[in-house]
């Protein structure tokens, strides 16, 4: 009779014994597992913690009972291996209760330890409000203080899979949920410009979130925890869950002899065996290689091992036959209203391997426009330039994410290519597709760029073609163009392009975009078949450009809260129990804008609206995320008032009060308006001091001031102690050159190579004027709003982190509409 041991349960320990019962009933067979619990659903553990699944119960799979009863498999709870004599083959246990210590031999030992939260050494971090998440001993003690205690505000350090599903249950329990996360984006499997969707969605949901920002003390002061960022921010909690990510648990392993991957995992070989014929490995802490770049690699997915349990159980019975292919971490979770799913490898990981690859984005809708509440999505492939074979996918979007992502995933793994996913065969019917599904979609613009009918852009490679060379050509209509555009493009509908092709010279590098890259596409193929030679689409069009360069984070939301003795938020100043009713119900029309791509729903309301009186209501309900952002610019730009706006399961919803159609005569509004506006160019100290003295006097005398800093200027707002910034060679020149902060800045005559500067500060201190940084201080204080140019940002490669703390990140627009309102504008 064979005597099998499993160190580890949940699911791949647990299916390790199941199998190898059904394919050995004579063995004897022991699962020790330290905690209590052996087999549970741990993927749910979040949404019970956030009442979404109502009972415990639910989550406990199987227990030592019914192993026993059902297969005849011992499980030792509180039992924990200690050690491994590979010599004896045996091991040394602990009885985690009572400490008592025992050996047991084994035929076969099978590691499946699984992998451990990483919890750094930061100060204060053992406070009780303090968490991670691992198994249903974690669960119970974060629900168990949430009922206690409470908490009205929660942080969540760690924004991957896990910690945005934490962040989403704890919103769904009332709390002000804020994250932090050290890197650039959330959910690392992502790329940035697909991170970027997650973002934009995070703040329709008001939830806060700093990135590029660790922690680094936890400090707890009058009965309330505060967690410092390495900003210099502090946030006020009552909970905090780590989420920073996890390693592979292999002290056993180690300290064993077996062989360890750089990264830690235990190394295992086609048959799942370590560097031990009698020790199988599996789960989250193996390492094997991954299918794609060959390279040694963890998945720490459910899904992974539980198939690579059933693979060891038939090599443990029936010999060493049966091979594992490797996994290519197929992953999908839920985030509010969207779905975020991903397989593959993203595009960092192959720029980090050099491999040779494309990359294309495509949008659409998650069924037949023309049948109800068509949802939109966003799908990412990655391929080979030349043969087309798959890489990896991602995909954003609010309905059937999950089987496009299967279906690419299902042909990844087999090796297959962007010829594929044409080929794929899909049950449709106009509640559920299209006839071209999103993956069809997906391998027929791949073919465009293989084959070289296509040639395309990203939107972090557009900047690099700005030259006298280039020429952007905007083919969206001028309604669309009007409401936001790249900078420096031209405006051609590609309605209209056939009959105005001689405006465009052919001696020059054109690259189109439109709203999604569908019509840039037929624009590009119209140019190359007219004689125009350099023609590029820009991938994902302005959807894409515009969620990857806009702000990402979303700070200091919840800076305006307090909580009263009634323990309940409240933002904003009390108003001394005084309560707004509001006055008889207004008219107010509906309308459906669902399933049009912009500038449809813009142009829907503009036609609705005319329908109304002054004073009246519609609502408009839109499946286009951009509708959010555009009908703020809208409103703004028509003289019509925007109640409210929300976003809900894939949904826009706005009200717009019709306002008084706006007067063009000079002496109307504008005119009375106190607003005062300057573009600040330079940054010579001089003409920064007179923007300064000019703003302050004029914040001093009641008027709202806003400086648009740009190019140069910028520099006049950097911060003295700027936070070390990777940057790219072209960044990093542009930084040696340009003024490290206020202090630095130079007279634009007489300078002397510093001197004048000097002298100039000196006189100042003398007459009592202030310096050029209190000046900036007072203008905050003040409440001079101060906006950055992104573009300028961009540009000259400064980062959000350089620039001080209330300086706002703006386009152009954001100018222009403060200038719209104002009766002074200067440019200095």
């Amino acid at each position: 009779m064979s005597k099998y041991l499993i160190i580890g349960g949940v699911a791949g320990g647990a299916t390790v014994a199941a199998r190898l019962r059904r394919l050995d009933e004579q063995a004897e067979i022991i699962i020790f597992e330290r905690g209590a619990h052996i087999s549970y659903a741990n993927c749910g553990l979040p949404y019970y913690i956030g009442d979404v699944i109502k009972e415990r119960e639910k989550l406990l799979l199987q227990t030592p009972e019914s192993f026993k009863a059902r297969l005849n498999v011992e499980v030792r709870v509180f039992n924990e291996v200690v050690k491994i004599d590979r010599e004896k083959q045996a091991v040394v246990v602990r009885n985690v209760e009572t400490g008592e210590e025992y050996t047991e031999t084994y035929d076969k030992l099978v590691l499946s330890p699984g992998a451990e939260p990483i919890k750094p050494p930061i100060s204060g971090i053992k406070d009780p409000s303090i968490f991670t998440l691992r198994n249903v001993a974690d669960t119970d003690k974060v629900k168990a203080y949430c009922n206690d205690q409470q908490p009205k505000r929660a942080v969540v350090v760690g924004a991957g899979f896990i910690g945005l599903e934490m962040a989403e249950n704890l919103h769904h329990l009332g709390m002000k949920v804020s994250i932090v996360e050290m890197a650039k984006q959330v959910m690392a499997p992502l790329d940035y410009e697909m991170a970027a969707v997650v973002h934009q969605h995070l703040k329709t949901k008001q939830v806060e979130f700093f990135l590029k920002d660790g922690v680094t003390s936890f400090k707890r002061e009058d009965g309330v925890l505060n967690v410092t960022l390495q900003s210099g921010r502090q946030i006020e909690t009552d909970l905090v869950i780590l989420s920073i990510g996890v390693k592979p648990e292999n002290k056993l392993a180690r300290e064993a002899g077996l062989d360890l991957a750089p990264n830690g995992g235990i190394i295992a070989n086609e048959y799942l065996l370590s560097n031990d014929e009698n020790i199988y490995v599996l789960g989250d802490a193996m390492a094997f290689p991954h299918p794609i770049t060959g390279k040694l690699s963890n998945i720490y997915l459910a899904g992974p091992a539980n198939k690579q349990g059933r693979i060891v159980a038939d090599n443990i019975v029936g010999g060493n036959t049966r091979k594992y292919k490797g996994a290519i971490a197929t992953a999908i979770a839920k985030v509010f209203d969207i779905t975020v799913a991903s397989t593959g490898i993203p595009e960092k990981t192959l720029k980090n391997e050099m491999m040779p690859y494309t990359a294309n984005i495509i949008h659409g809708a998650s069924h037949a426009g023309y049948y109800p509440d068509a949802l939109p999505y966003t799908l990412k492939i990655l391929f080979h330039p030349e043969n087309g074979k798959l890489y990896g996918a991602q995909m954003i979007g609010y309905e059937g994410v999950d089987k496009r992502i299967d279906l690419i995933a299902t042909v990844l793994k087999q090796g297959g290519s962007i010829y594929d996913l044409q080929d794929i065969e899909h049950a449709y019917a106009p509640p559920f597709s299209s006839a071209k599904d999103p993956v069809n979609q997906a391998g027929f613009a791949a073919e465009n760029i293989v084959s070289g009918k296509l040639k395309i852009v990203s939107w972090d490679e557009i900047h690099n073609f700005h030259s006298d060379n280039i020429v952007l050509l905007d083919v969206r209509t001028a309604a669309e163009n009007e409401l936001g555009h790249i900078e420096g493009s031209v405006n051609i509908p590609v309605d209209d392009l056939r009959e105005r092709l001689n405006e465009l010279p052919k001696d020059k590098k054109i690259i189109v975009y439109c709203g999604v890259g569908l019509r840039g596409y037929i624009a590009c193929r119209i140019l190359t078949q007219s004689g125009f030679s350099e023609v590029y689409n820009l991938s994902g069009g302005y959807k894409t450009y515009e969620h990857s360069i806009c702000k990402q984070s979303n700070e200091d939301i919840f800076e305006a809260n307090y909580i009263t003795k009634n323990d309940h938020i409240y933002r904003g100043k009390a108003n001394n129990g005084q309560v707004v009713i509001e006055g008889a119900p207004v008219k107010t029309i509906q309308v459906d804008a669902c399933g049009l791509q912009c500038p449809g729903p813009i142009l829907k309301l503009k036609q609705e609206i005319e329908n109304i009186e002054p004073g009246e209501r519609l609502e408009q309900i839109a499946t286009d995320m951009g509708f959010m952002k555009d009908v703020k610019s809208w409103c703004n730009m028509t003289g019509n008032k925007l109640v409210s706006v929300s976003a809900e399961k894939g949904k826009i919803k706005a009200l717009i009060e019709k306002g008084k159609k706006l007067q063009s005569s000079a002496n109307t509004s504008v005119a009375q308006s106190k607003n005062k506006t300057m573009v600040v160019f330079s940054d010579d100290m001089d003409r920064a001091l007179a923007s300064l003295v000019i703003a302050n006097g004029a914040a001093a005398m009641g008027s709202k001031v806003t400086l648009f800093f740009t190019f140069w200027g910028l520099n006049v707002i950097k911060k003295s102690d700027r936070p070390h910034v990777d940057k790219d060679m072209m960044s990093k020149m542009f930084g040696s050159m340009m003024a490290k902060d206020a202090g630095d800045l130079k007279l634009s005559k007489m300078n002397m190579m510093g001197v004048g500067a000097k002298m100039m500060k000196k006189r100042m201190l003398a007459k009592k004027v202030d310096s050029l940084e209190d000046m900036l201080q007072t203008a905050m204080e003040n409440g001079v709003q101060m906006i950055a140019c992104q573009m300028s940002m961009d540009v000259m490669g400064v980062d959000k982190e350089e620039l001080m703390e209330g300086v706002e990140i703006g386009g152009v627009a954001t100018y222009l509409e403060e200038a719209d309102q104002s009766n002074l504008n200067l440019f200095i």
